[in-house]
C-alpha cells in the first residue's frame, strides 16, 4: 500500500524561503509557470522542519540543526541507523567516503559492534516529498524594515552589528502554499508507531524556512487530500488544489473524477476547510461514492494511520 497526499497551507504574509541576497534585499525563491513566478519553499526545509516537530512529539533523532554557527551547520549523534532513529529511517542518507575511508568506518563500526550487514552507507528516503508552490504570483510586493546604528561603548561590548542605519528591503507575498508527499507503507510498517507521528508530524508542521526565526508562517493543512492505494503513483494531480476569489478552497479535479467514476472515492481522505466549504450536495455525493470527509486535517491524518496499519 502507497499513501499520496496534497497539502494546502492558510493563505499569509510569507517572506519565507530565501535566495541569495542581493545587497540589502532579502529574496524569495520563486519558479516561474506560465507567464507569472510564483514563491517556494523547498522540501529540504520542510523536511528539516519535520525532522525537529518529530523530535518534539518524542522520536529519536539523528541530526540536529546547530543555530549558532557561522554558517548552515548540523550535528548527528553517530553514523545512520534506521533501527535507532526515526530521522534516519524517514529522511535516508548519504555518507560521502569511499576506498580507504570506507574501510575506517567499518572498523569503527566493528568496534562499537553495529552489524556491518545492515549498515549502508546510504538509503534512499521513504519520505517523498516535492517543493511547495505558491497558488498566487508574486506580485513584486516588498516591505522595508530599519536596523539602528549601535552605538553601545566598546567598553561594554568590542563588536557592533552595525555602525550605520541599514535599511533592510525583504520581498513579502501573500498566499497559500500546496506540496505533495508520498510514503511506501510496505517499508513503513515495522515501524507503524513512527510513521502515525510522523503523519501526525505533517498535521502540525510548523517553523520551514523561518526566515531567520523572524518569520511565523504555518505549514501545517488548512485542507489536505490523501490517497490510501496499492497503486504505484497517486494518479491526480498533486498541485490540484485552488482558492477561489471568496476564500475558498477547491479540488475540482479530483471531486469531478471520483463523482464520474474516474478515482475509487474508496481510497480517498479529504479533510478541512475543503470540507467546509463543501455544499451538502457535494458532501453526499462523495460519501456515496465512499470518500472519508472530515472537518479537520489533523483528525483525518489519525484516521488514515489507523486505517493504514489495521
Amino acid at each position: 500500500m502507497n499513501l499520496f497526499g496534497t497539502v494546502l497551507t492558510y493563505t499569509a504574509p510569507s517572506a519565507n524561503y530565501r535566495g541569495e541576497s542581493a545587497e540589502n534585499r532579502s529574496v524569495i525563491q520563486k519558479i516561474t509557470k506560465g507567464r507569472f513566478e510564483f514563491a517556494i519553499i523547498s522540501p529540504e526545509a520542510m523536511r528539516n522542519a519535520l525532522r525537529e516537530t518529530l523530535r518534539t512529539l518524542g522520536l529519536p533523532c539523528n541530526r540536529t540543526r546547530l543555530h549558532d554557527e557561522e554558517q548552515l551547520a548540523v550535528k548527528f549523534e553517530d553514523y545512520p541507523d534506521a533501527e535507532k532513529y526515526a530521522d534516519d529511517f524517514f529522511m535516508g542518507w548519504l555518507i560521502a567516503a569511499s576506498g580507504a575511508d570506507r574501510k575506517k568506518i567499518q572498523e569503527e563500526l566493528k568496534k562499537k559492534k553495529r552489524d556491518l550487514k545492515k549498515f549502508t552507507f546510504k538509503r534512499d528516503s521513504v519520505l517523498r516529498m516535492n517543493m511547495a508552490v505558491a497558488l498566487e504570483p508574486y506580485r513584486h510586493d516588498s516591505v522595508f524594515t530599519q536596523s539602528p546604528q549601535d552605538k553601545t561603548p566598546k567598553e561594554i561590548k568590542a563588536h557592533k552589528n552595525v555602525e550605520n542605519v541599514q535599511l533592510l528591503h525583504r520581498e513579502t507575498t501573500v498566499t497559500a502554499y500546496q506540496y505533495p508527499f508520498a510514503l511506501n507503507l510496505d517499508e513503513c510498517k515495522p515501524k507503524s508507531d513512527w510513521t502515525k507521528a510522523l503523519l501526525k508530524g505533517i498535521g502540525q508542521l510548523n517553523d520551514a524556512a523561518g526566515n531567520h526565526a523572524r518569520s511565523y508562517f504555518e505549514m501545517a493543512p488548512a485542507s489536505i487530500v490523501l490517497r490510501l492505494t496499492n497503486q504505484l503513483v497517486a494518479g491526480y494531480s498533486t498541485y490540484g488544489f485552488q482558492v477561489t476569489e471568496d476564500g475558498k478552497h477547491n479540488l475540482p479535479e479530483i471531486v469531478d473524477g471520483i463523482r464520474k467514476d474516474d478515482y475509487p472515492g474508496s481510497e480517498f481522505y479529504i479533510g478541512g476547510k475543503i470540507v467546509k466549504d463543501m455544499d451538502e450536495k457535494t458532501v453526499e455525493a462523495l460519501k456515496v461514492k465512499g470518500v472519508k470527509l472530515d472537518r479537520s486535517p489533523q483528525r483525518l491524518l489519525e484516521q488514515v494511520s489507523n486505517d493504514a496499519f489495521k
